[in-house]
């Protein structure tokens, strides 16, 4: 009896331990399934994978949410026009912090990313509507004109104007020998205005577009995060931008903005007054005080036209500093003026106070000018009064039955 029990407990435990068996290969099953079907995630991993693995650089970028770029100039540099641009890591910052790097790429390397990029952005906000510039000019094509002639044009530097693009002639099919006529330049006249670069403008590296989470799979904004045709392609053919590529490359900012230069206006009104209260104070320094002063210089071994070459210098570079943009140099300059313009006013003003003579009584000597207009008038008052003679006093012989006994 005990023994058959004992086997139903085990066929028992047999059979629950075969459905948990059973049970977890077919949640293994269902999932190898779905991947070899075409999982999402697992789809997305070999795609990140193969992007990894094309990209040419060894500083591949998975996520571009965060990224912008700013293109400065168009240059021409190793026999070739490039776009000089800057990387920024915080798009939010508008480009105003520090660069993760400056680099240049070859015109067309850059338009081509561009335009990938602008049909991306157009199919998100107008969809089938959306028309896309003509790139037939961005690499090298043959052009022939209404009279025969052959011509090879390609996108690059607009003469004199390193903000724009302009369709240039070449003599060559690989489009490396400039075709210039007699002032140098070799602009054609094929307009691509509706295809420019977005020179000065802190362009986020992903755009996004306002969608309804209906209209869209999950797959979407992953997509978006990783996919910026623009930052991407520029970022995997960048060149470094050396010394003399960021000379010609670099834009010299307006060093002064609105707020700049009110703060600057406050700072010369309060200098220039200051410098009035000042001369204004030594108009009445008396002569002690001036050789007192005259002899504190001395000590020091300066004179009173040392002291004003010494301004004149600190006015004349923070003239300079100003013109220069150097901000920092310049406010610098600026507060150290007003501060010791300040201090030596205060100064005088102190000791002008300190140099009043005081009566006992804590009141200034000699300044009161009305107690000195009424001993005026009391002398006149005296003057004006009419003459009494003294009183002289009684001769008479006194009174002696008045006078007290003698005890």
């Amino acid at each position: 009896m005990k023994l058959q029990v004992l086997c139903q407990w085990q066929y028992l435990f047999a059979a629950i331990l075969l459905s948990l068996l059973s049970s977890s290969a077919a949640y293994y099953d269902y999932d190898a399934g779905d991947d070899a079907g075409g999982d999402d995630g697992g789809n997305q991993a070999q795609d990140d994978d193969a992007r990894e693995a094309s990209f040419t650089g060894d500083d591949f970028i998975k996520y571009w949410t965060e990224y912008a770029v700013l293109p400065q100039k168009c240059i021409h540099m190793n026999n070739k026009d490039v776009i000089v641009y800057s990387m920024y890591e915080k798009y939010y910052n508008h480009c105003a912090d520090k660069a993760v790097g400056t680099y240049m790429i070859d015109v067309p390397t850059f338009m081509s990313a561009y335009l990938e990029q602008l049909e991306l952005n157009g199919a998100d906000m107008y969809g089938d509507d959306y028309v896309t510039p003509d790139g037939t000019y961005i690499n090298c094509y043959p052009y022939e004109t209404s009279s025969g002639a052959l011509y090879y044009v390609q996108m690059g530097c607009t003469d004199g104007d390193s903000q724009s693009l302009s369709v240039n002639i070449y003599k060559d099919n690989t489009c490396t020998q400039h075709d210039r006529n007699a002032e140098g330049n070799d602009d054609s006249i094929l307009d691509v205005s509706d295809l420019q670069p977005p020179f000065q403008q802190c362009t986020s590296c992903v755009h996004f577009v306002d969608k309804n989470e209906d209209d869209v799979d999950d797959a979407y904004f992953e997509n978006r995060y990783k996919n910026a045709p623009l930052c991407e392609g520029i970022w995997e053919y960048k060149e470094k931008c050396g010394m003399s590529c960021k000379r010609k490359g670099s834009v010299k900012k307006s060093g002064w903005n609105a707020s700049d230069k009110l703060l600057l206006s406050v700072l010369f009104t309060f200098s220039g007054i200051m410098v009035g209260f000042i001369f204004k104070k030594r108009s009445k320094m008396s002569p002690k005080d001036a050789l007192l002063e005259q002899a504190a210089l001395n000590a020091v071994g300066l004179q009173q036209t040392h002291v004003i070459g010494i301004i004149a210098i600190f006015c004349t570079v923070s003239l300079i500093c100003l013109l220069a943009g150097l901000k920092g140099l310049t406010w610098t300059l600026l507060l150290l003026i007003s501060f010791t313009l300040f201090a030596y006013l205060m100064k005088l003003t102190i000791e002008s106070g300190l140099n009043v003579p005081l009566g006992p009584d804590g009141q200034p000597i000699g300044g009161d000018e009305s107690s000195d207009d009424e001993d005026d008038d009391d002398d006149d008052d005296d003057e004006d009064a009419a003459y009494q003679a003294p009183t002289v006093p009684s001769t008479s012989k006194p009174d002696v039955d008045n006078l007290p006994p003698i005890i």
